[in-house]
């Protein structure tokens, strides 16, 4: 199965998550395959059981899964790494410190890993303490080249700038959407991202020059009642992506 996610014109690729293994079939043919399917690792009760129904999502999707900690949270960042040991995805999502384990334990460069950065509060200065342990202690804040290289040196694929708050931090997106242009890595903005906002946030990465975008669009487009994404919506958002991208 292919390792890599598949991108819209080399550029953009969307990651929403899926409530059952129907609704990531229905998913995948409604973003026409530029989609990774998010799974959360956080509504498995042990690792084998994760396991074993990822190997279904992967295989309902050739293999376009996006395997995630849930809303960022560090104490599953051992458990994403150990399942996408197994289950080679297309995509994982980490926190800061659990990139390079993750990266470790695939054995491969295909796979997009990425890592959680979040706003500070300070344009063009990252938070990159996300860890089980960092994420407890005082913040760490560093520039956010100085994050990027120290990914890169954790062979780590991008940013997920978590938890972006819709427009809230818009500023200090833009210095990170620049930051990853000048120096060559991938983005995935992430949190309140709705079908609103979302041609602007995407606008802003494209216009920064960043090469390869993973938007995460998750809350605002599932079904409150069956827990599903509405493929609906992700058909609209590709619309969108294909408008951007020329």
């Amino acid at each position: 199965m292919k390792l890599s996610p598949n991108f819209y014109q080399n550029r953009v690729c969307l990651n929403v998550l899926a409530g059952s293994h129907q609704n990531a079939k229905d998913i995948y043919q409604a973003a026409e395959t530029y989609v990774v399917v998010g799974v959360l690792s956080k509504n498995y009760p042990d690792l084998d059981s994760a396991i074993a129904d990822m190997r279904i999502y992967a295989q309902e999707t050739d293999n376009a899964l996006s395997v995630g900690l849930g809303a960022g949270d560090p104490n599953q960042s051992t458990m994403v790494s150990l399942i996408s040991k197994e289950i080679q995805p297309q995509h994982v999502n980490q926190v800061f410190t659990g990139a390079p384990i993750s990266r470790a334990l695939l054995g491969q460069d295909e796979t997009f890993v990425n890592a959680l950065v979040s706003p500070s509060g300070t344009v063009g200065m990252v938070k990159i303490s996300t860890g089980p342990l960092s994420s407890q202690s005082p913040e760490g804040i560093v520039p956010v080249e100085t994050a990027i290289m120290m990914l890169k040196d954790m062979d780590a694929s991008s940013i997920k700038f978590f938890n972006m708050k819709g427009l809230t931090y818009i500023e200090e997106y833009k210095a990170v959407a620049q930051a990853c242009a000048k120096y060559d890595f991938s983005l995935e903005p992430t949190g309140g991202i709705d079908l609103e906002n979302f041609p602007q946030i995407l606008q802003i990465a494209l216009d920064a020059g960043v090469k390869k975008i993973i938007p995460h669009i998750y809350s605002s487009i599932i079904d409150k009642e069956s827990g599903d994404t509405r493929p609906d919506d992700v058909r609209k958002l590709l619309e969108m992506v294909k408008q951007a991208v020329k």
